[in-house]
């Protein structure tokens, strides 16, 4: 491997830096090289190329914004022994907890920015000399992406859509359920959902929903701190609703109340936020039950439960 890496990279020296990381997914290890020191990420996987290819994706839509710190990725390398490797850059970071008021307001900064963006696109319209298709302004108007992400090493469906409802509970929720009966043949979560699916539209009545670009999988374990300010990584970014990237960092902790507080002066919580951050955890414990078994079953059947009453 070190020596492909030499290879695409351009690099005569490869020399570990003794950094280690990674998770339940991906192995991860730092090297120095001619030009600095980089992190790869390594997966053996055979869907290892499209979910790296996702995460790449991701983090230049996220750095695009210039709203929050992302490592800066480099090139995703096919290895010859099978799955693959993603390089970016290696940065020195700790856990989060200086900067977490500066998340908050970072987040809810990446969540406005297409809001913002559709905002100038219009205005630019209605102005002399501005017509569509002058602007140089990237807006988007449909909930999605533009490739395939994964939240884990399951792929997730990104098909453009109008409708935040039916994006969410077609391409999330009923996506995931169609892998739990695949592998459980689960009776009562599939009863449970055929009465659920019909609720869905309830959720979201008077609720005014601009496409937000999400990191989509903001837990404690994917945000860090270095020197100088916030750090997110291993995004499974798409444009949704701004409310479902708050699900899931209240399911496994690493987030204070200062990043709340900051996060929410800036984009209040609308009526309804309760009900519909369960609605947003449902798919997380969907989709942890589809990587780790059946331990997550019973979150998953209680938040329907809930849901329904």
């Amino acid at each position: 491997m070190e020596a492909k890496l030499k290879k695409e990279l351009g690099t005569t020296m490869l020399k570990s830096a003794g950094q280690s990381g990674g998770g339940c997914i991906s192995e991860g290890h730092s090297y120095h090289t001619d030009t600095g020191t980089v992190f790869v990420k390594t997966n053996h996987k055979n869907e290892a190329k499209l979910m790296f290819d996702g995460e790449k994706a991701s983090l230049e839509a996220l750095q695009r914004t210039e709203t929050v710190k992302v490592p800066n990725p480099i090139r995703v390398i096919e290895l010859d022994t099978g799955g693959c490797v993603f390089v970016m850059e290696h940065l020195d970071m700790r856990g989060l907890s200086k900067y977490s008021k500066h998340l908050g307001e970072q987040l809810a900064d990446l969540h406005d920015s297409n809001k913002r963006q559709l905002e100038r696109l219009r205005k630019e319209q209605h102005t002399v000399g501005k017509g569509a298709g002058k602007s140089e302004v990237t807006a988007v108007e449909q909930f999605g992406f533009g490739v395939v992400t994964c939240c884990g090493y399951l792929p997730l469906e990104n098909e453009w859509m109008d409708d935040w409802a039916t994006f969410y509970s077609r391409q999330r929720l009923q996506h995931q359920l169609g892998m739990v009966e695949k592998s459980y043949g689960d009776r009562e979560a599939r009863e449970l959902w055929a009465e659920l699916q019909l609720k869905i539209p309830q959720f979201f009545h008077d609720v005014d929903i601009v496409p937000a670009l999400l990191h989509g999988d903001l837990w404690g374990g994917n945000v860090a701190e270095s020197s100088d300010g916030p750090v997110v990584f291993d995004p499974a970014s798409f444009y949704g609703h701004s409310e479902f990237e708050l699900s899931i960092s209240g399911m496994f902790g690493g987030f204070n109340n200062c990043f709340y507080s900051a996060y929410h002066e800036k984009i209040p919580q609308a009526p309804g936020f309760a009900k519909r951050k369960q609605l947003y955890q449902l798919f997380h414990y969907l989709n942890h039950w589809n990587h780790f078994g059946g331990g997550y079953r019973g979150s998953s059947i209680k938040i329907m439960k809930d849901l329904l009453k």
